[in-house]
């Protein structure tokens, strides 16, 4: 037996002895659906668990708003401000040229775009012209956006004139089924003076686009009267999101949403910081409005609460600072990635960011270091909250006080129904405090997968949600998270799939067998590793390896780490264990470090400390 294989039998061994933590305290109870819940007891002063929760189609929020505020700055992006009766104005003409192009309700429309004021546009463009959003993500490699645009049907894409976007959408005019893309300028988004400087100096970034009837320019999307059909939306029934996850399995679904689902979690959100003052607030939007959580707690959140969107296209610390310095954001929505990079950053002192009030964490689980250092930073309370994309994706959040507890994903929000279940027996309640699967009830919770019945059926029954994750809940109601049934990694706020990357690693003709898992990582929570069996007589190194994966896999999905090994442990049936990767990478880095530190010499000379 390998050394490799030996070390994976006692890391297995290890976690399975210990998989079942307690919590300390506190008798053991019943979780049952009489009331009062554990968790009502723990509630933020003045709010209720039953509190009333509307129901509305999503356009209506942005028609509330933009009637309750409508010189009020609703959007900027990079210098450049629309308030919110501009922007109703540009989404009630983008809804009608919509409509124009053909689409109708219930349609798919791709938006394929980073953050920017033609995101938040066309997303609420396209709901009220009757269709369905389905969101890309702007890195994805082509063939999935391929799959994606095969299985939604989208017929309609929207994306902009960059070179490094626009190519991969045009190519999926040929062998899908896309017949139009709708193109925004760049240039058009910006101010004069960044405009100009735009025009000056990334002419090379911007792409040719083709004169056909395939291709519809915005400017041209928008030319019409914008008065566009009334649509009857039914918030319960009808569609607003697809929106593409690996749920349990790995393999990408679309999450059908609806208006309803989508309304209620923006509105349980908000329930959950009464301290927000209505038409006041600013929302930095540095979290991709495409992902599930940008979409709700920043768009769908902010404009409910008339903020104004300061949209980052990406994030870059030390623009994020600036923009928080110059621009004075009261709420900041992140991944504990973006918390644990403002920390770190060395010229952090140098920017003022007394200005946040409301800080929440969602996407992974937040470190109490990071917490607790910036919470030291900025003086803002910074809060972890639970979710996934199927339920809108926001179950749980810790209250902004000083009641929340260490290293918990919070308290089920208002209307939010949590169960730990027993994880191969469904049907049994777990007591108070022990472990089993993570189960959600509530008026977020998605319709089911699109085109998926059987996948459907096997996470949802009766409206309660199986998670796939494993977690306990406290005598309080609060929820704490242990593991993940599912084999998803979560690497800087995006998920990774780990079998689809196994099969990107598997296209190099050197490698024989391949396994992918998340490994703990400082900053990232976890970072993406591939375990690799190469092929007899043939060599390849790390960097050869990541190479030929850029153009296959998403820059996120492609492994930091790579470790080429003798062999992989499989089940029964073939399928490599994971879990026990992940165990004995902890336990390889648990040696290496109590192991001295080698001389100096070894230290300078990389092949000599190798052979060792």
């Amino acid at each position: 037996m390998s050394r490799f294989w030996a070390g994976i039998r006692d890391s297995l061994t290890a976690l399975l002895a210990g998989f079942r933590p307690r919590p300390a305290g506190g008798a053991p109870v019943q979780v049952t659906p009489d009331r009062p819940y554990p968790w009502e007891s723990s509630y933020p002063q003045g709010l209720s668990w039953d509190a009333e929760i509307p129901i509305r189609p999503i356009p209506e929020i942005l028609d509330q708003a933009v009637r309750t505020w409508p010189k009020r700055p609703c959007l900027e992006f990079l210098g450049k401000r629309y308030n919110y009766a501009e922007v109703g104005d540009l989404v009630t003409k983008a809804a009608k040229g919509f409509q124009d192009l053909g689409v109708k309700k219930g349609d798919r429309v791709g938006l394929f775009l980073p953050n920017s004021a033609y995101y938040v546009i066309c997303h609420y463009a396209v709901l009220k012209a009757g269709g369905t959003v389905v969101n890309f993500n702007p890195l994805y490699a082509e063939p999935e956006i391929a799959r994606q645009i095969g299985d939604s049907g989208a017929r309609v894409m929207v994306t902009m004139n960059l070179g490094m976007i626009y190519p991969k959408i045009a190519r999926q005019l040929l062998g899908t089924c896309l017949e139009k893309i709708v193109v925004c300028d760049m240039g058009s988004a910006l101010n004069l003076p960044k405009r100009a400087l735009f025009t000056l100096f990334k002419r090379r970034e911007v792409a040719s686009i083709p004169s056909d009837e395939a291709h519809i320019k915005f400017s041209k999307l928008i030319a019409n009267d914008g008065v566009p059909e009334p649509v009857d939306i039914d918030p319960r029934r009808d569609l607003a999101v697809l929106q593409y996850t690996g749920g349990t399995t790995g393999t990408p679904k679309g999450a059908m949403l609806t208006h309803a689902s989508l309304s209620a979690n923006a509105e349980q959100t908000l329930l959950w910081v009464p301290d927000l003052v209505l038409g006041e607030e600013r929302i930095l939007a540095v979290l991709p409005l495409f992902h599930v959580f940008g979409m709700t707690s920043v768009m769908n959140v902010g404009l409910s609460c008339g903020a104004e969107l300061l949209l980052l296209p990406r994030f870059k610390v030390s623009e994020a600072l600036g923009v928080i310095g110059r621009e004075k954001p009261t709420i900041l929505m992140g991944v504990p990635t973006m918390y644990s990079a403002i920390n770190s950053f060395r010229e952090r002192d140098k920017y003022d960011l007394s200005s946040l009030k409301f800080c929440i964490s969602g996407g992974a689980p937040l470190p109490h270091a990071i917490k607790t250092e910036f919470e030291e930073v900025t003086g803002c309370s910074l809060v972890e909250g639970y979710g996934l994309s199927e339920a809108g994706p926001v179950c749980t959040i810790n209250p902004f006080t000083e009641t929340g507890k260490q290293n918990s994903a919070g308290l089920p929000l208002p209307g939010t129904f949590i169960e730990v279940v027993a994880v191969e027996e469904p049907s049994r309640r777990m007591p108070v405090g022990e472990v089993g699967e993570i189960c959600v009830t509530g008026p977020q919770i998605m319709a089911g997968y699109w085109n998926q019945e059987a996948e459907t059926a096997r996470v949802l029954s009766g409206g309660r949600l199986r998670t796939g994750d494993v977690g306990y809940m406290d005598e309080d109601g609060y929820v704490f998270l242990i593991d993940r049934i599912k084999d998803l990694i979560i690497s800087g706020g995006f998920n990774v799939y780990p079998r689809m990357v196994e099969e990107a690693v598997m296209l190099h003709p050197a490698v024989a067998e391949a396994a992918v898992a998340g490994v703990e990582d400082r900053h990232r929570g976890e970072v993406v590793k591939a375990f690799v069996v190469l092929r007899d007589g043939v060599t390849l190194t790390a960097s050869d390896l990541r190479t030929f994966l850029k153009d296959r896999l998403a820059p996120f999905q492609v492994p930091r780490k790579v470790e080429f090994v003798e062999e992989i442990p499989k089940t029964l049936i073939g399928k490599p264990l994971r879990r026990a990767l992940v165990a004995y990478n902890l336990r390889r880095q648990e040696a290496l470090a109590a192991a001295p530190a080698l001389p100096a010499a070894s230290r300078e000379n990389p092949k000599r400390e190798r052979a060792r």
